[in-house]
């Protein structure tokens, strides 16, 4: 669509796309791939001791790895430290990007038990995501009121590699897309995941904050559906890592329809990250097994080894005071466990100070940050 202030705008189609994705023997190979990979991931998960626990903190690799996408650089560490309310000062002034995505998470998947997937759920995630912090001042929760577009930092409009759908063509498309996601259409739901988020990806319709929901869209189109259980795919590594690849796909549907090619990049990325995440739960569950049968050994401080060892799955960074208040145990008794878990290499003191100390369960950590900016 050409405006008269010069620039050309492109307005989508409604999907499903027409004439219809054409499934050829490649595409069924990868979805069958990726559909099978998704269920053994979710298969896991029910395997997991406290699959609980290991969800919410994948949910945290997530925000980490999706606010790096945005140019944020706070890790996994920095978010997990600023939990613990005693930071460093060195800690990213960024992470309130990343604390409020996992904020936009757990509120959108505690929300789809009362309403569904909607444009008012959107609207509500993209309030929570830029709670006070950058982009802020951005109609948080509204659709955009004005033209955006997307190119290298600084280029002007006319410069721009792709400019989504005016203002006033932004509230049709979503309703569109809002109708997409509850059609009735025989489309399998991975390939239904991949076109809605190309979609929104296309139509752009916040000021800020659009790559971020459009990658939650697939986790909790995936939940709503009940396909997953449990949230725990997430394609922002698979997209930081083919990120050229994933822009070109992405322009060659605007450009060429090629829905085809965008598709099979989507569901490769479903079959590597599931593996991923398969192994990254398995990882844990040895590493677990492995550090409840050194803590049995502890004597008459096994019982409280134990149990702080279930807290560090929950939160492992900690400081004493919080480690004494959650054992309901003198301070002296948590420094001792401390103590302990540090000669035996679980845990690791990160501030260097001599007072107020944080300690970090480094092994766990790690597994974690497998493929997280460091």
């Amino acid at each position: 669509m050409k405006h008269r202030e010069g620039y050309a705008a492109f307005v989508p189609q409604p999907i499903p796309p027409k004439p219809g994705v054409d499934m050829v023997p490649a595409l069924w190979q990868v979805l069958s791939d990726a559909d099978r990979a998704l269920g053994r991931l979710d298969g896991l998960a029910d395997m997991l001791p406290d699959p609980d626990l290991f969800v919410a903190m994948y949910v945290r690799k997530e925000a980490v790895l999706s606010s790096q996408i945005e140019g944020t650089q706070s890790s996994l560490g920095d978010l997990l430290e600023f939990e613990t309310r005693a930071t460093r000062r060195e800690v990213p002034s960024d992470v309130g990007e990343v604390v409020n995505y996992v904020r936009a998470m757990n509120h959108g998947l505690a929300r789809l038990s009362k309403i569904p997937l909607s444009l008012r759920l959107i609207r509500e995630i993209h309030r929570y995501l830029l709670r006070g912090v950058r982009g802020q001042e951005r109609s948080p929760g509204e659709f955009r009121q004005s033209q955006n577009w997307i190119g290298p930092p600084g280029c002007t409009i006319e410069e721009a590699t792709f400019v989504p759908p005016p203002p006033n063509e932004v509230l049709k498309a979503m309703a569109d897309l809002e109708m997409f996601l509850h059609s009735e259409l025989p489309v399998p739901l991975l390939i239904k995941c991949g076109l809605v988020h190309a979609q929104f990806e296309t139509i752009h319709p916040f000021l800020d904050g659009n790559g971020r929901i459009g990658r939650l869209l697939i986790t909790f189109m995936l939940c709503h559906a009940r396909v997953l259980a449990r949230p725990l795919l997430y394609l922002s590594l698979h997209f930081r890592e083919h990120q050229d690849e994933y822009y070109a796909r992405l322009q060659r549907v605007r450009d060429e329809g090629n829905w085809e090619q965008w598709l099979q990049f989507f569901l490769r990325g479903v079959y590597e990250v599931s593996q991923q995440a398969t192994e990254t739960a398995r990882r844990i569950v040895n590493l677990r097994e492995k550090h409840q049968a050194l803590l049995r050994q502890k004597g008459r401080r096994r019982m409280n080894a134990l149990v702080l060892l279930d807290l560090l799955y929950e939160r492992p960074v900690q400081t004493v005071a919080a480690i004494a208040e959650r054992l309901n145990v003198t301070p002296m008794t948590a420094n001792n466990l401390v103590r302990d878990f540090q000669e035996r290499g679980l845990l690791r003191e990160i501030t260097g100070r001599k007072r107020d100390r944080v300690f970090c369960y480094q092994p766990y950590v790690d597994i974690l940050s497998t493929s997280l900016a460091v």
